[in-house]
């Protein structure tokens, strides 16, 4: 069955090679499929993400924060053969995990698994760094990212060759998430020391679509055809989710090019974790 015929008001199913870019029309295979549900858009700009395995249905439904734009999704989704195994969150904020106990009811399925860090909504499983589970076939493993919250987990996902990270308000396109509850010690090591690690070809899964700012301060910092390239894209697209990968990331967001001698200059420091401070203080204050 075609997964597009069931993912009612979603966007288009995206697929790279199996995973990635929208297409009119795709051949399904064993594969992963990764459908993105815009949230609040105008004013958070959230995703949700709905993650299925295409051989058994399997299915996880990631950070559905806001449940009156995800539960009808996932209620057609269910009525045509996903098999939904639990919710999983990025983080506690509200706007990632505040819908957890109202997915829960309006499915009438009161004991959905919920995994995440320790401080999100009703969690009831929470995974050690490193750790993973099955979604069908699909290989889910937690990455501990604490800085933005001491409970971040970006969600890393396999499927043969196919790769993709949820990364929550961690990594955005050519972005990081404010230090609320970190340090820039903390965040360099979960951007250039945990996510930097993965495979170049990961593609990116971000909890917003911040992309647009994001660059227009990452240009004003690095100005090389990496940030000019994203710019044009984000300028030309509502939505970029799932668009970029880690080795894009390092290309083109500055967060991740604290060593670069021109984001030096720019932030007026050489120390990585300096250069990531500054960073982070002259994008709080960008207009």
């Amino acid at each position: 069955m075609c997964l597009m015929n069931y993912l009612a008001r979603a966007r288009p199913l995206i697929a790279s090679r199996r995973i990635g870019y929208s297409t009119a029309a795709l051949a399904f295979t064993r594969a992963m499929h990764i459908q993105s549900i815009p949230m609040w858009t105008g004013s958070h700009d959230n995703y949700a993400y709905l993650l299925v395995d295409d051989k058994s249905k399997a299915a996880v439904i990631i950070d559905p924060a806001h449940p009156e734009e995800v539960t009808p999704v996932l209620k057609k989704g269910i009525q045509d053969g996903i098999v939904l195994q639990a919710i999983v969150n990025t983080h506690h904020h509200y706007d990632h995990a505040g819908g957890n106990d109202q997915i829960r009811s309006d499915l009438g399925q009161s004991d959905l698994p919920i995994i995440g860090g320790k401080d999100c909504q009703s969690v009831s499983k929470i995974l050690p760094d490193g750790d993973e589970f099955s979604v069908g076939d699909v290989r889910v493993k937690a990455l501990y990212t604490p800085c933005h919250t001491q409970d971040s987990i970006c969600w890393y996902v396999r499927d043969g060759d196919d790769k993709a990270i949820f990364t929550g308000d961690t990594l955005f396109h050519a972005g990081c998430g404010r230090f609320f509850e970190g340090t820039a010690q903390e965040m360099h090591v979960a951007l250039n020391k945990t996510l930097a690690s993965l495979p170049d070809d990961t593609k990116v899964f971000p909890g917003h679509e911040y992309t647009k700012s994001n660059i227009k301060f990452g240009i004003s910092v690095l100005r090389n055809e990496a940030t000019k390239k994203l710019q044009a894209f984000a300028e030309e697209n509502e939505e970029t989710q799932g668009k970029f990968t880690i080795g894009d990331e390092k290309l083109h967001n500055v967060f991740m090019r604290v060593d670069d001698p021109i984001v030096q200059k720019a932030t007026g420091k050489t120390d990585p974790v300096d250069v990531m401070d500054q960073l982070r203080t002259m994008k709080n204050n960008f207009k």
